[in-house]
């Protein structure tokens, strides 16, 4: 039997602080959402940024 394929997914990466989509990735669908500290180049800090679907 066949597998079905699970394709990537475009998802933002959104400062948590000040709203802005800094980053975006492509990755497959499923698991838990993305929480990392990057770079926000509006705060000039690292801030944590959440995963988001647009």
């Amino acid at each position: 039997m066949a597998r079905s394929k699970k394709k990537a997914e475009t998802i933002f990466l959104v400062c948590e602080e000040c709203g802005d989509y800094n980053y975006s990735l492509k990755r497959k669908p499923g698991g838990e959402k993305l929480r990392v500290k990057k770079y926000c180049a509006r705060l000039r800090k690292h801030t944590f940024h959440a995963e988001k679907k647009k």
